[in-house]
C-alpha cells in the first residue's frame, strides 16, 4: 500500500484528490491517504444539501459545504478531525464490508487503552458514541473507502451546522441519520497530541510495520489534474447545490402587511415555481413578482440580486425588502 502525502486542507481539493486517485492516477498498489479540511460539511452524494444544513449558521461562520462521491449522511470536519481514505484495486474483495476497514482503527485505538467497536451499518463507537462515520465509492474494479475520525472537533459548531428546520423542506434525498457523537481525545491520555494520534493510525494502517510504509509526494502534474478537477467540479454550485434532489420548501410570517406564505417547488437547484399566499394587500398582482423569482437558482446570493433591483412594496403593501428576504433564509 502506498501512502499519498496530501497536506492541503482544501475541501474541494481534497476530493479531488480523492477522484484522481480513484478513477484517474494508474497506481499498482493499494493506496492510503490521510488527511485534514478546514471547517467543512460534507454531504453525502444523493443528499439534499439544502435540508442537511443550516444554511445561516453555515454562512455566518464561513464553513464550506461540498458533495463527495460516496453515499450516505452529512457530516462535519474541522482542524480537530483526521480523516482516511483506502482505494483498493481489488474493490470485490471488501465490498461492503465497513468492518475490515475499520479494523486499523480499532486496533489503533487500543494501543491507546481506548476500547472502540465497529457498531451497526458504517460507524466506529466509544461507549455507543460514534466518532467516525463511513462510506464507500466504486469504480470499475476499485473501492474506495474513506470514513471521518473524531479527534478534538468543536461538537458545539457541529451540532449547529447540522440543525435543519425539517418542516420547512420535503425531498426525497437521502437523510442524515443523528447519532450520540463524542471525541477520541475524551478518553484518551492528555498528553497524546492530534500528531501522536496521526502517527499511530498510519503504522496502525501498515499492520505495525513501519518499514513496509512507502510515502508517495504529489508531482506538479499531479497537483495540476487534481486542481482542474477541484474548480470543474468540487467547487462548484452545479454540483454542491443543484445536485441535490428535487424539494419543496415553505415558510410562513405574519408581518405589519399581513400574512405571508411562500410555497417553492426547486428542481435542479433551480425554482421551478414560486407561489405567495396570504391575507396582504397587493399593489400589483404578486404573479408578476413570482415569475421574477422563477427559473433562478434557489440560492441566497440570486435572491439578494433580486431584491437590489426589485422593490417589493410594488406588489405587497407595507411589506419591506428585507422582510421578504426573512421568507427565504
Amino acid at each position: 500500500m502506498i501512502n499519498i502525502i496530501n497536506k492541503s486542507n482544501d475541501p474541494y481539493f481534497n476530493l479531488a484528490l480523492e477522484e484522481y486517485f480513484m478513477k484517474y492516477k494508474d497506481m499498482k498498489e493499494d493506496v492510503l491517504i490521510l488527511w485534514q479540511n478546514e471547517p467543512t460539511i460534507v454531504i453525502g452524494k444523493n443528499q439534499n444539501a439544502y435540508e442537511e444544513i443550516n444554511r445561516d449558521f453555515v454562512e455566518k461562520n464561513k464553513i464550506n459545504v461540498v458533495r463527495r462521491m460516496s453515499g450516505g449522511g452529512a457530516v462535519y470536519h474541522d482542524f480537530g478531525n483526521l480523516n482516511y481514505t483506502i482505494i483498493k484495486n481489488d474493490g470485490k474483495l471488501h465490498a461492503n464490508d465497513f468492518s475490515f476497514f475499520a479494523l486499523p482503527v480499532v486496533a489503533c485505538l487500543k494501543k491507546f487503552d481506548v476500547d472502540a467497536e465497529f457498531n451497526g451499518r458504517n460507524d466506529i463507537t466509544i461507549d455507543g458514541k460514534k466518532f467516525s462515520g463511513n462510506a464507500q465509492y466504486f469504480y470499475k474494479s476499485k473501492v474506495l473507502h474513506h470514513g471521518t475520525l473524531m479527534f478534538s472537533s468543536d461538537l458545539a459548531v457541529l451540532s449547529q451546522a447540522l440543525i435543519v428546520d425539517k418542516e420547512k423542506i420535503e425531498s426525497k434525498g437521502i437523510k442524515s441519520v443523528k447519532s450520540r457523537v463524542t471525541n477520541i481525545s475524551e478518553y484518551i491520555n492528555k498528553d497524546i497530541t492530534f500528531a501522536d494520534f496521526h502517527n499511530s493510525l498510519l503504522i496502525s494502517m501498515f499492520h505495525e510495520d513501519r518499514e513496509s510504509i512507502q510515502n508517495y509526494e504529489l508531482t506538479n502534474e499531479d497537483i495540476s489534474a487534481i486542481t482542474e478537477i477541484r474548480n470543474n467540479k468540487y467547487n462548484t454550485w452545479d454540483w454542491n447545490f443543484g445536485k441535490s434532489p428535487q424539494m419543496s420548501y415553505q415558510k410562513k410570517i405574519r408581518f405589519l402587511a399581513g400574512s405571508v406564505s411562500l410555497i417553492t417547488h426547486v428542481k435542479d437547484g433551480m425554482i421551478d415555481s414560486c407561489n405567495l399566499y396570504g391575507d396582504f394587500f397587493e399593489v400589483n398582482p404578486v404573479e408578476g413578482l413570482t415569475k421574477k423569482i422563477e427559473g433562478r437558482r434557489y440560492d441566497k446570493s440570486e435572491i439578494e440580486a433580486l431584491l437590489s433591483d426589485v422593490n417589493i412594496q410594488e406588489y405587497i403593501y407595507m411589506l419591506s425588502n428585507e422582510e421578504f428576504k426573512q421568507l427565504w433564509f
